[in-house]
């Protein structure tokens, strides 16, 4: 009879903390080769080629929760190194199977580095701390966003299917007259990063300005030149972009607060075809096919730590330190859309990049940021700075 291998992650903590009690003589050995500060090293065995430190990675429980975690891989990589090197004499026996999670056990997971001893203990307090914040809210759309989160990380960094933001603009006094669509993509070959944007007008709409309610900046298009067409082009050019995107194994169209959007695509002037548009991300070692909605209003909701509010872009790009210009734009729109979900889809796992962004900023017992009162302090700065440089 053949037993099944089973594989999965094991949380950081028994790692550390337990393996070694349960090898005799070699517990030693292996609590060395441990360390926070030897897993760093560029000569430990679990080093990858391309990263800084050490790679592990963040599991998200079902409940919300996140666990720090070695590879069953990595596990089984040490114990081979050890007897392979000659410090044991027999493999080391595996942990006790109660500490395995499995992929079935996550919401997702994704890869983590630490480039110092010091960044990986204190991580550790972090989600500790972090996971205590969790119990307590017990909010289920701010664990839905910080899960969401988790995945287009993952699925960023391993470079995954092809990403296109998409923006449209209409006349502030009737919605139903489209007058803009902008689209920034980004896909990879070869593991470069290749990027095509664009903007089109329509012409038969020229007419149609903004100004009252909403900024017009229909011709202050920054990332190329913008076309004008007519209706029949505009709506044409968007299905057969979104036909050709469908060709793909996996299309994330990306939105900042999606439904006003995804409405347009499906009005009349556009009728989109929209057939299996999927709301829930693809995860696991071989993510299903298809096209997914990503939500840049989501994603930053989760990082600052609220459920249901969502910031406008240019909100969002000031907190993520995104310089913008002439929004209201589709084009401008969509690039700055994509740029944010780069932002935060290459950086730390939630809970360090929310540290790192926003450094003792997060609300005590909670895990959220108060960005309106984060703002306030920016301006008050920001006029005593004025103040002091008009007296001096």
């Amino acid at each position: 009879m053949v037993v099944p291998v089973v594989t999965g992650y094991y949380r950081y903590t028994d790692i550390w903390f337990e393996w070694h009690k349960q090898c005799g003589e070699d517990g030693e050995v292996l609590k060395a080769i441990l360390a926070h500060d030897a897993l760093v090293s560029p000569q430990h065995p679990l080093h990858v080629d391309g990263v800084e430190g050490v790679q592990l990675y963040i599991g998200t429980l079902k409940s919300g929760e996140t666990r720090l975690m070695f590879s069953s891989k990595q596990v089984e990589y040490v114990r081979y190194w050890l007897h392979a090197v000659g410090l044991t004499k027999e493999p080391i026996g595996l942990p006790y199977s109660d500490c395995l999670l499995r992929l079935q056990d996550l919401r997702g997971v994704s890869p983590q580095a630490f480039k110092t001893g010091g960044e990986l203990k204190n991580s550790v307090k972090k989600i500790e701390k972090n996971n205590k914040n969790i119990k307590k809210s017990n909010d289920p759309p701010l664990t839905f966003r910080r899960s969401s989160f988790e995945t287009v990380r993952k699925l960023w960094q391993n470079k995954i299917g092809i990403w296109c933001s998409i923006d449209f603009e209409s006349w502030e006094r009737d919605h139903t007259v489209m007058t803009e669509f902008g689209w920034s993509r980004i896909h990879w070959e070869d593991n470069e990063e290749i990027r095509e944007e664009g903007h089109i007008i329509v012409n038969e709409h020229q007419m149609y300005t903004n100004g009252t309610y909403v900024a017009e900046n229909r011709k202050n298009y920054k990332w190329g030149q913008s076309e004008v067409v007519s209706k029949k082009e505009f709506k044409s050019r968007i299905q057969n972009m979104l036909s050709d995107l469908r060709r793909n194994d996996h299309t994330f169209l990306v939105f900042h607060d999606a439904k006003e959007d995804i409405d347009f695509m499906k009005s009349a002037m556009i009728e989109a075809d929209l057939t299996g548009l999927s709301y829930t991300l693809p995860d696991g070692p071989s993510p299903k096919s298809g096209v997914f909605v990503v939500d840049t209003a989501d994603l930053f909701g989760g990082l600052q730590g609220e459920g249901t509010r969502n910031r406008g872009l240019e909100q969002v790009c000031n907190q993520l330190q995104i310089k913008t210009e002439f929004l209201h734009n589709a084009g401008n729109d969509a690039h700055y859309t994509l740029e944010a979900c780069k932002e935060m889809a290459c950086g730390d796992s939630l809970d360090l990049q929310r540290e790192k962004r926003w450094p003792s900023k997060t609300t005590p017992g909670t895990i959220t940021v108060n960005i309106d009162a984060l703002e306030k302090e920016e301006d008050a700065s920001d006029e005593e700075g004025v103040f002091m440089s008009a007296l001096s």
